[in-house]
């Protein structure tokens, strides 16, 4: 890899206009994909294995306006006058011509009389191109009944529209890096470098997302969170690209000596680094459901782009601009300051007493993922709507005027070849008996006369832990051949589904991961350390978005008037990413501690030099990927509100806590136990040298360090 990579950078920053038309060569060929194979995004809301799936399948196959696509629309007289008949039979009649409506039921009003529920059936999924996210019809139908009355949509499909992405998380990341580069290289052209990098290979990785929608189910939401993590992780890889570039410019070598040997060091670190955010992202694949294995490859596509572009155009640009790099005080031939000397010093002081400091560090990080054991989960739901949108106002009528299990009703299907008729009989008893079911409607046979569905409203809201209860006794009480399936249903089993699957994910992705450190630092310590620290942090951030979202501590900080679950798709989803993201920095950190190490044999210096040399371009990374992820908690998307903000939280404990204090107090405590492997293991393993250096042959090679005495 390393001669590679040498290759590369030479030829990069020897021939800057070759190397930009190589990539514009690599982007047009990723357009034409695009344009021949590509596809817009296609949401897939199925969940193989999932029991509330097998009743869906029935419904679609015999009775379809009961298992495909759903709306709700809700009328209001805000006067509380009682809702008159005939104005709700037209808007029925209207509503019944839009395209693709199987069927418009009859009004269900409240007791008081001046609200009325209709609900719409359609033909085709909610995720059909022509339903998915388009409220226009709708809107168009109903526009006229509310110059009288409240009229508001709710429901599956105005659910999928509810909430679209307006892009200022990404403008909010953008403006925040040049800031914060700007402050860190004193050059206006060195500050933009890496942001216009990370842009251009987010341009690419975007366009490649298109051409994987023309090829699979990808969920409309994805390219936000690939866009999210592009964007942090394409900065990051730049601005080391580029620090270490400077470094060696500034050590008095040749740009294009520089640029070679930067690419065979802080180069191979990013290929490493991309590869473990690569690898946590394929944990994605274990979840067992469609959406989340299409966010994990959409953020794989954009990180390999972001990847390859600043591998390529850093030393290229770097080298058009190399004389405009540099702070001007430089360029006009004064002496900068060394830095890292603060980071230094303060490695040093953990070292000296670093038990104290661990203890202290991991006491901070327990106490804030303590709330975890708290946390739970549910699907969003449309209670969780963001400001002043029409499906949470109509979630709301329906809870208050008729009832909240009426926002997501239970579906019963009878298999009346396995149950017959004493199968529904019993359904309806089983209904009836039970005070935690508020509503029931009368059995209806599909027209082919195989299944009986029946219709029944949880007491409580969707979110509420006793309507996920009620599913699974029903479960257990009806006879054989029946189904409860519906969305409430649905949410039970993604909810159960994925806090099942966590694990299994967690599992993977730290086995994998703690393989790929062991082979590049030849390390026993060192990758579990790793492990258990980014364990630590995204531990962390479970606990404070369970303290945020679900308890409702500073909750209207964010905007949010009210408490709710975590989101079940956050901590599988979650997980994946950050532990990616944290390895990134580990390996930028260890790289150089393993470096120093190699050359002096001094467990306790070289953490020290690492920490320095690493602190300034590590904390503006962080702070940068911290201010990209908290500007998606500006997006209306629930979904991406708490994951901007549990990431940001993440990144931030990752970057001072964990790396600033918890790991040179560990590997200071372990001295050269840090650097320990077993001789057969040793010959065993591929190696994967993050920094290309030459293996130096350990002191005692058949006898296990000794810990060294602190201090």
């Amino acid at each position: 890899m390393n001669v590679i990579l040498d290759r590369l950078g030479r030829f990069s920053a020897g021939h800057p206009w070759r190397a930009l038309a190589l990539w514009a060569t690599v982007l047009t060929a990723v357009m034409g994909l695009a344009a021949t194979v590509g596809g817009p995004a296609q949401e897939n809301w199925d969940i193989p294995g999932a029991r509330a799936q097998q009743g869906i399948e029935q419904l679609r196959e015999h009775l379809p306006a009961a298992g495909n696509a759903s709306a709700q629309v809700v009328v209001h007289d805000t006067d509380g006058s009682a809702l008159d008949r005939g104005t709700l039979e037209a808007l029925g009649d209207d509503l019944a011509g839009l395209d693709h409506v199987l069927s418009v039921s009859p009004p269900r009003v409240s007791d008081h009389g001046d609200t009325a529920l209709i609900t719409l059936a359609y033909d085709v999924p909610v995720t059909h191109r022509d339903l998915m996210g388009n409220l226009e019809p709708l809107e168009e139908a109903v526009a006229p009944y509310r110059d009288d009355l409240q009229v508001e949509l709710g429901g599956e499909l105005p659910g999928t529209a509810a909430a679209p992405m307006e892009g200022r998380g990404e403008m909010i990341g953008i403006i925040a890096a040049l800031v914060i580069l700007l402050l860190m290289f004193r050059s206006v052209v060195a500050a933009g470098l890496p942001v216009a990098v990370a842009v251009a290979g987010l341009g690419m990785g975007l366009t490649g997302v298109t051409v994987l929608c023309g090829l699979m189910d990808v969920s409309p939401t994805a390219p936000t969170v690939a866009a999210m993590v592009g964007l942090g992780v394409g900065i990051d890889y730049a601005l080391l690209m580029l620090t270490r570039i400077l470094e060696h410019v500034r050590a008095g070598e040749d740009f294009v000596d520089a640029a070679a040997h930067a690419a065979t060091t802080a180069g191979r670190s990013v290929v490493l680094a991309g590869t473990t955010v690569l690898v946590s992202l394929m944990g994605l694949k274990l979840s067992g459901i469609p959406t989340l294995q299409a966010f994990g490859f959409t953020t794989a596509i954009a990180v390999v782009a972001v990847m390859f572009t600043a591998l390529l155009l850093v030393p290229a640009v770097g080298s058009l601009f190399r004389n405009r790099l540099q702070p001007r005080a430089v360029r006009r031939g004064r002496v900068q300051k060394p830095q890292g000397v603060r980071a230094e010093r303060w490695a040093r002081r953990i070292a000296a007493r670093p038990l104290p400091y661990l203890l202290a560090a991991a006491s901070v990080m327990l106490v804030l993922a303590a709330p975890v054991l708290d946390m739970r989960t549910w699907p969003q739901s449309g209670g969780d709507g963001i400001g002043d949108t029409t499906t949470r106002r109509a979630f709301d009528l329906i809870s208050s005027e008729i009832g909240a299990g009426a926002n997501t009703p239970l579906l019963v299907v009878v298999d009346l070849h396995r149950a017959g008729q004493q199968g529904v009989a019993t359904v309806t008893r089983t209904l009836e008996a039970r005070d935690d079911v508020a509503t029931t409607t009368p059995p209806m046979v599909s027209p082919d006369g195989e299944i009986a569905v029946l219709t029944a409203d949880s007491a409580y809201a969707d979110n509420d832990p006793r309507s996920a209860d009620l599913v699974r006794d029903l479960r257990t009480e009806v006879p054989e051949g029946v189904e409860v399936t519906g969305n409430l249903a649905l949410f039970t089993d993604i909810a159960d589904l994925l806090a099942t699957r966590l694990w299994l994910v967690i599992g993977f992705v730290v086995l994998i991961s703690v393989v790929l450190l062991t082979m590049m630092f030849r390390s026993i310590a060192v990758p579990l350390k790793a492990a258990v620290m980014n364990l630590l942090s995204v531990g962390a951030a479970y606990g404070v978005l369970t303290a945020v979202f679900q308890w409702g501590w500073g909750l209207q900080l964010l905007g949010l008037d009210h408490s709710r679950p975590v989101s079940s798709w956050l901590p599988i989803l979650m997980f994946t990413i950050l532990f990616g993201l944290s390895m990134d920095y580990e390996v930028f950190l260890l790289s150089r501690v393993k470096e120093d190490y190699d050359q002096t044999r001094d467990p306790h210096g070289s953490v020290a030099r690492g920490l320095a040399s690493t602190s300034r371009v590590i904390t503006a990374a962080a702070a940068i990927m911290v201010m990209v992820f908290f500007g998606f908690v500006t997006e209306m998307d629930a979904l991406i509100r708490m994951l901007g903000f549990g990431m940001g939280v993440a990144i931030l404990l990752d970057a001072t806590v964990v790396r600033m204090v918890l790991v040179p107090a560990t590997m200071s405590l372990l001295g050269h136990w840090n650097w320990w492997l077993p001789r057969r293991l040793d010959r065993v393993l591929p190696r994967l040298d993050p920094e290309g250096h030459a293996p130096v042959a350990p002191d005692l090679p058949d006898r296990k360090p000794e810990l060294d005495p602190v201090g």
